[in-house]
């Protein structure tokens, strides 16, 4: 269960959390739309969660359910490097990359009297957590200043949509100046820190937690950016895809990306 809908499809690895190790593989299929709690508890052979943590609302940012198929633990875990800063996407080295190729290419073999060998091989650029599902002590930890209000991304209010250049990316940040209007006036501020909004807004990325920025005019995009690079490769984001801002309530911000056409 996830917070957000992801446009990838096909293989990736699973990282069990904290073991510095990559422990199985399996294919992202599709992603479902948002569950309500009853919904959540329905389909708990599925997920797993708790359904005491359901009722008590700990989880109600993870209610999108990413479909599965093909999960293959590994015989052997392949031990990797975590960067500091990677939250939800890992991007492997070349020797465990290599290594999670042949990997799943053994589990192929052992595995293809009984399931289909799949289409190409794992996308080992894009790397998951094993354990997304949070535990309650990890839900303590990502506690943010605004809490995400529970509204279905189908209800939210669209603010806008930025198009990805070359330079977006390489330079970790998006423009919403075409509609700065959509937003609060008292969180739009200078170009400098002294002149920053009176008001910020919390900005939900998908990621482990919030951001709290203000917005600077004169550069036409939020304040705050560090979160940006791990947003772009959290969706895999690539030129000429589009950033989504939606709104939950005045001061809550959502932002997604949607894929475009190839270059």
């Amino acid at each position: 269960m996830r917070s957000q809908a992801t446009s990838h499809r096909e293989w990736f690895g699973l990282i069990r959390k904290g073991s510095g190790l990559v422990v199985g593989l399996a294919r992202l299929v599709d992603c479902g739309k948002a569950l309500s709690p009853t919904e959540m508890i329905a389909s708990q052979h599925h997920h797993r969660i708790p359904v005491s943590m359901i009722r008590s609302g700990a989880v109600s940012k993870w209610v999108i359910p990413w479909k599965l198929e093909d999960i293959r633990p590994l015989e052997r875990s392949v031990p990797y490097e975590h960067k500091s800063g990677a939250v939800t996407w890992v991007l492997f080295s070349d020797e465990v990359s290599a290594r999670l190729a042949e990997a799943q290419e053994a589990s192929t073999q052992i595995a293809s009297n009984t399931i289909a060998t799949p289409s190409r091989k794992v996308d080992t650029s894009l790397i998951m957590r094993a354990s997304d599902q949070p535990t309650r002590d990890a839900l303590i930890k990502q506690q943010t200043p605004a809490a995400s209000p529970s509204v279905p991304e189908a209800q939210r209010q669209l603010l806008g949509r930025s198009r990805i250049t070359g330079g977006n990316l390489r330079n970790s940040h998006f423009y919403i100046g075409d509609f700065l209007d959509k937003f609060p006036a008292d969180s739009i501020g200078g170009s400098s820190k002294e002149a920053a909004g009176s008001k910020e807004i919390t900005v939900d990325w998908g990621g482990p937690s919030t951001v709290m920025t203000d917005i600077d005019r004169t550069k036409r995009m939020f304040r705050k950016r560090g979160w940006v690079r791990q947003f772009f490769l959290a969706y895999g984001a690539r030129e000429n895809d589009t950033v989504i801002v939606t709104a939950s309530a005045p001061y809550h911000i959502h932002v997604h990306v949607e894929r475009g056409s190839k270059p």
